[in-house]
């Protein structure tokens, strides 16, 4: 029978419950399980499709087209497990169902009521994920013990244990035991609070993992577990980490997988994390110095680019590079302040987004790129901004523009972004959208085809405008590269420079598709770029970091 495994917060919000959730999956799939994840989020919106990203950061898309959880991100890049939309669930969706279901008659008129109609439905999202192919079903429980919110969630993980059994059912209870500087001592006092109000709503946390700044104590671990009911085992010290791929390492040395498959009766065989210690030491032995500049409209939370900052830091561990990541807001990318701000780069990426704000500086920084040989990489918005430069600046088309930005008093005299035809009567926004994977056909000799050794690729996508095909020709006679397109020729997915070292556009997001020990070769081929052209530039700029190259692998402990 499939387990499960819950997790919940406690004390405050942004403790890494995620990140907990996804190193126990890793540690369990290195045991030979086969996982997958699940977050529960308590916001009413249907999904996170229609947020800002200022308050949500960014919209994960999974191969089914599921707009998601960033948290998504974290546990596919952890387990390397494809998940589909019903790996997430919301308040929203869930009384979206309630409601629909109670239209059609399908409660025979009696009371809907949060329980049970609300709490069935959640357990039935949870129980979907469970079938002969999973071993163990990881849910994380969006937001903190004590939110109103999650009130609903938290009884229907408490029923959950009734259902499937107590042998097959694991509360996991992610919590601060915070330093306080004048005492000079660490509390655990919020630790306790949080512990008790979980438990005044029926869930006994058989895990409680201690997220600190530091080591905590033997004997403090004995007094959460005395004053908490669990035993010591089951405390589990999570300090900070210099990068957030050390945590698996961490919790298996405390003992959390081995605690968690003993509690829940699976085989305690000793996990598989040679290629995890490796790609750890490749992280902390970087040496070469590189600084790319991710010109968005969203930077002052970056959380919105999260899969993107990640998949940077992936290519650059395959190159054993210390990147720096320059986060420049587009709206500053402007007239005179351009070679101010970009001038000192070593690459660009311009990612994707939504709306004109911001767009000006993205064709200012594509501009720049292109006419000073830097490195460029593209994603979504940013290989439409490069196709509105190239037209403006190379083609003589003066006023090119996307018609996403056309407003009532000026229309571009040449949208080479533009709705394709079979979009425009639709009058629900949300289904003028290509989500999810989409397979692009690459030319042969492309740099698109030898960066990813194959003529058919499959990336995930999220945008409402194309390329305008109206205008292939004239951009291919005038240099530009249609360089990968959809399988009936339609649509063109990729775009590039063949004169130029590296000035590559896609339109889908293959950043979410990266994996810290497999890079998404476009990031791998663009931190290549980057790196030939600083050596370029400045031959021997690698020098004397080289002198304070790390030699040794780096051993991870508890105790360093």
């Amino acid at each position: 029978m499939t387990k499960h495994i819950f997790v919940t917060g406690g004390v405050v919000s942004s403790l890494g419950k995620g990140l907990t959730a996804s190193s126990l999956g890793r540690l369990l799939k290195s045991r030979g399980l086969r996982v997958t994840m699940q977050k529960l989020d308590p916001y009413l919106n249907v999904d996170p499709g229609t947020m800002n990203p200022f308050e949500h950061g960014e919209v994960y898309v999974t191969d089914d087209g599921g707009e998601t959880d960033l948290d998504l991100g974290h546990y596919e890049r952890f387990i390397d497990e494809s998940l589909t939309r019903a790996s997430n669930a919301t308040t929203g969706s869930i009384y979206s169902s309630v409601i629909a279901a109670e239209r059609r008659g399908d409660y025979l008129g009696k009371t809907v009521q949060v329980i049970p109609h609300i709490t069935d439905e959640i357990k039935r999202r949870i129980s979907q994920l469970a079938s002969e192919d999973v071993d163990v079903v990881i849910t994380e429980v969006g937001g903190t013990v004590g939110d109103i919110e999650i009130l609903p969630f938290l009884e229907a993980i408490r029923q959950f244990k009734l259902d499937a059994g107590r042998d097959n059912v694991c509360y996991v209870h992610v919590t601060l035991v915070p330093f306080i500087g004048p005492a000079g001592e660490l509390k655990t006092k919020p630790t306790q609070h949080s512990v008790t109000e979980l438990r005044s709503r029926g869930v006994q946390p058989d895990v409680i993992v201690c997220r600190s700044d530091r080591r905590i104590s033997e004997g403090l671990r004995s007094k959460i577990s005395n004053l908490c009911d669990v035993p010591v085992g089951g405390v589990i010290n999570a300090p900070d980490a210099d990068s957030l791929y050390e945590i698996p390492l961490t919790m298996n040395e405390a003992g959390l997988d081995s605690y968690v498959c003993d509690l829940l009766k699976l085989p305690d065989v000793e996990p598989d994390l040679g290629d995890w210690k490796r790609l750890v030491s490749q992280v902390n032995r970087a040496w070469k110095p590189l600084k790319i500049g991710v010109v968005g409209k969203y930077v002052s939370l970056p959380d919105a680019y999260l899969s993107v900052a990640e998949s940077l830091r992936h290519a650059a561990f395959e190159h054993q590079v210390d990147l720096e990541i320059e986060w420049i807001m587009s709206d500053h990318v402007e007239g005179l302040l351009v070679e101010d701000k970009l001038g000192d780069l070593d690459g660009v990426v311009l990612p994707g987004g939504f709306g004109e704000r911001g767009v000006r500086g993205k064709i200012e920084s594509a501009h720049y790129t292109r006419k000073n040989n830097v490195p460029c990489l593209g994603l979504c918005l940013g290989m439409q901004v490069m196709t509105i430069e190239y037209a403006r600046n190379a083609m003589g088309m003066s006023g090119a523009h996307s018609s996403e930005f056309d407003t009532q008093d000026a229309t571009t005299p040449y949208p080479v972004i533009d709705l394709m035809d079979s979009q425009r009567d639709v009058t629900d926004m949300g289904g003028t959208m290509r989500l999810g994977a989409y397979v692009a056909v690459l030319n042969e000799g492309s740099q698109v085809a030898e960066i990813y050794g194959e003529s058919v690729v499959k990336e995930r996508h999220r945008h409402r405008y194309e390329f305008n095909p109206r205008f292939r020709t004239r951009f291919e006679e005038s240099g530009l590269s249609c360089s990968g397109t959809s399988p009936d020729g339609s649509l063109v997915e990729f775009i590039e420079l063949p004169d130029h070292p590296f000035w590559i556009g896609t339109q889908a997001h293959p950043e979410l598709k990266s994996r810290p020990d497999r890079p998404a070769p476009l990031f791998t081929a663009f931190i290549k770029a980057a790196l030939d052209r600083a050596e370029a530039q400045e031959p021997g700029r690698f020098v004397a970091a080289e002198r304070n190259r790390p030699s040794d692998p780096v051993v991870v402990s508890l105790d360093s």
